[in-house]
């Protein structure tokens, strides 16, 4: 099956693309010929017609899996590793053309795709030098009677799961490790933006990767295919990135077969500026931590706290770039924000606004949702928002900054540290927190006492293939990413063998 010809500046890109299901190296229809539509979020035009996979489906895409396990176990890291650049390669040199399906399917500004691209290409050139050291251990035990050889092997067939938001980044981020660890692959990218990972799929046939390592089943019915890779015990280990409550459902199935989980889940960031911080820099970073991706980020900062000898300062000067930032098709040229990804997002966004403002929050700027096609939401500043606001409780995933103060002026520096650590760390969630100050000793005080897995200290950006991210609380289990993410992948094995006398 080919893709529908849309009239964008990547419909030649899309055009090409395979979008059936990619199945032990071969492209093929789902079961009964089903399908679904890929909508471009900026117009509500479709893009393109893909393969709608089923359990049926899911069974053969797993059977391969399992089949081609040994062999691939069997490769020698170095062969891997050369998979992997090679792979790093390609995606570098087809940069504009991956952004362009990105942001046809996906809706962020061209300009912000092509840095996805880079960074979800750094992935497979970062676990494409890990391959190669995979390590282990040996030792004698205490008596001098036995060698203790100790060594990793990959953990078996692997499920990945995807998001919308960051449709490249996220299947390298989990496809490169399980590559490097030698694990073969079932991968159902998301049902909303399929596309990029389909052209990312097509970019490691042709670096290589032999048939049945990856095997790639779209869907709209995620249920019925993932939970028949979660109930088969063929499965042993799942990498999820998505909903807490999904992630939970996940983890309840895992446990029937005690499989291997890493689950990336829902943040709610808090965005701390301290009464000394540097405004300015904290204008950079907090428009670095909210705005990426249209605030579509479960490491989007969520609450940003802002303490009163500084709130004005702030406020203003933020109000001031969101507002005057350019909303429009991610194509156009100019585009600094583009749509959200659907209508029920921009709904959500719109309720959560208003409810906020009918708690006393102020609207600074922003908040009228545009006429015309497309999910569009501006960039919005609300301040005094109340603690009990909906916003505060739930990831927002749209343009909107709302603060909340916090302190005395020209109070008790300790008093107003402990009110914004317990304000910060009142929610279920810690994924990342940010927090800007120029006095180290607090930098330090209040960074460790953050319940959070990652945080930025005076950087909006935590983001980075050589970290380990991942959270704590409800926000997950696991790392991706930095030299811990290939153990993820990985099982110990524990050799006793008698020392010959």
């Amino acid at each position: 099956m080919t893709a529908t010809i849309p009239t964008s500046d990547a419909s030649q890109v899309i055009g090409r693309l395979h979008t059936d299901l990619f199945i032990d190296g071969q492209w093929r229809p789902a079961e009964a010929d089903a399908t679904f539509t890929v909508e471009n979020p900026a117009t509500g035009q479709p893009l393109a017609v893909v393969a709608d996979g089923s359990a049926a489906d899911a069974r053969s895409a797993l059977q391969a899996a399992a089949d081609h396990q040994a062999a691939w176990a069997a490769t020698s890291p170095r062969s891997r590793s050369e998979i992997l650049y090679r792979a790093y390669q390609l995606i570098m040199d087809r940069v504009d053309e991956i952004a362009s399906v990105m942001t046809a399917e996906m809706g962020k500004p061209l300009a912000e795709a092509k840095g996805e691209v880079a960074y979800g290409a750094e992935f497979f050139r970062w676990f494409a030098e890990e391959a190669v050291r995979i390590g282990g251990d040996h030792t004698v035990t205490g008596d001098g009677n036995n060698r203790v050889v100790v060594s990793k092997q990959p953990v078996g067939p692997c499920i990945l799961i995807t998001p919308w938001n960051f449709p490249l980044a996220m299947g390298t981020r989990k496809i490169g490790p399980a590559v490097a660890a030698g694990c073969t692959m079932v991968f159902k990218p998301a049902e909303l933006t399929p596309l990029t990972a389909l052209l990312l799929t097509d970019i490691l046939r042709e670096a290589g990767l032999p048939d049945g390592v990856l095997n790639v089943v779209t869907t709209t019915d995620p249920g019925s295919v993932v939970g028949e890779w979660m109930s088969s015990g063929q499965a042993r280990k799942i990498s999820f990135t998505g909903s807490t409550e999904v992630g939970k459902i996940l983890l309840g199935q895992a446990a029937g077969t005690v499989m291997r989980t890493s689950m990336e889940l829902g943040g709610n960031a808090p965005f701390i500026v301290c009464a000394d911080a540097d405004v300015d820099r904290a204008i950079e970073g907090v428009m670095v931590a909210k705005m990426r991706n249209m605030g579509q980020a479960c490491t989007a900062a969520n609450r940003i706290f802002v303490h009163r000898d500084v709130i004005t300062d702030f406020t203003e000067k933020l109000a001031a770039r969101m507002g005057g930032l350019t909303v429009g098709d991610g194509a156009a040229d100019g585009t600094q924000v583009g749509p959200l990804v659907e209508s029920k997002a921009a709904d959500k966004v719109t309720e959560l606004v208003s409810d906020a403002v009918d708690r006393g929050a102020r609207i600074v700027c922003g908040a009228e949702r545009p006429d015309g096609p497309g999910h569009f939401y501006p960039p919005t500043v609300l301040t005094d928002v109340d603690p009990s606001a909906d916003l505060m409780h739930t990831e927002i995933f749209g343009p909107v900054a709302a603060i909340i103060p916090f302190g005395t002026t020209g109070g008790d520096a300790g008093a107003d540290d402990e009110e914004v650590l317990r304000l910060a760390n009142d929610t279920p969630w810690g994924l990342v927190g940010y927090l800007y100050t120029q006095d180290i000793d607090r930098a330090d005080r209040l960074s460790t006492a953050l319940e959070v897995g990652m945080v930025g200290v005076n950087t909006g950006l935590v983001s980075n293939p050589a970290a380990p991210f991942g959270g704590i609380k409800e926000s997950g289990l696991g790392r991706e990413g930095g030299r811990l993410g290939i153990e993820e992948f990985l099982d110990v094995k524990y050799v006793a063998r008698p020392i010959a006398r």
